[in-house]
């Protein structure tokens, strides 16, 4: 199942099957989807329970097109929705569960967490948006080796080439999460918007009304006065 649950303003949303090492199929893909779509908090956190983070595709599933639909489906709900998203990478992510880390907009990896796409070994392939993605992520060396070379980088190695944002556990995932719910939510939601966005997408009226928000006066105010700033979203 798909557990979700509020810590102040940050959603934590688990993938919870254990006993499948968090493998996804379609009903799982939508559960994941509508919980981004129907969060109102200022940050996400997605994890899974137990050792690993997502397996990738539960048995046959892979090889299902509705499976595929739902999945793409859900990744582009992670890309699109205007709060940040962090993958608290707590194991293996592998397939599937390697596109839901680079869906994410930062990902936070334990000790234990490994990044695999191993279409090579299974006949199959993944849509170039990953590729595209995990290139610009990682580097292209690294996603030859990843996609071509059928290797996986483990915690250190993501950390290196840019994979992982920063190593460390769900509390380190959670506590940045709520450092980023503080920040200015127009903003963020702009500068995602700027960096994941498509060439047929023109996030010019998000910059004017960032500079245009009732948040950017607060910014300045709250520089005149030495204190914290009280960003709304408006």
């Amino acid at each position: 199942m798909i557990s979700r649950h509020r810590d102040g303003d940050v959603a934590v949303i688990e993938i919870d099957r254990h006993e499948r090492r968090n493998a996804l199929d379609a009903a799982h893909c939508h559960a994941l989807h509508d919980a981004i779509q129907t969060e109102g908090a200022r940050a996400v956190v997605i994890t899974g329970a137990g050792s690993s983070f997502c397996s990738g595709a539960d048995l046959g599933a892979a090889y299902d097109a509705a499976f595929q639909d739902a999945l793409y489906a859900m990744l582009a709900a992670v890309t699109e929705a205007p709060m940040p998203v962090l993958a608290a990478v707590n194991g293996p992510a592998i397939g599937a569960g390697a596109q839901l880390a680079l869906a994410c907009d930062l990902r936070v990896a334990a000790r234990e967490a490994t990044f695999a796409i191993p279409t090579a070994r299974l006949g199959i392939a993944v849509n170039p948006w990953t590729i595209r993605r995990l290139a610009l992520l990682a580097g292209t060396g690294i996603a030859q080796a990843m996609l071509i070379g059928a290797e996986s980088l483990d915690a250190a190695r993501a950390l290196q080439c840019g994979l992982a944002s920063r190593l460390g556990d769900r509390a380190a995932a959670l506590a940045w999460a709520h450092e980023l719910a503080e920040l200015a939510p127009l903003s963020l939601a702009y500068a995602k918007k700027a960096l994941n966005r498509e060439d047929s997408a023109d996030p010019s009226k998000d910059f004017e009304a960032c500079w245009a928000s009732d948040d950017a006066a607060e910014g300045q105010r709250a520089r005149a006065e030495k204190r914290p700033p009280r960003f709304r979203g408006r």
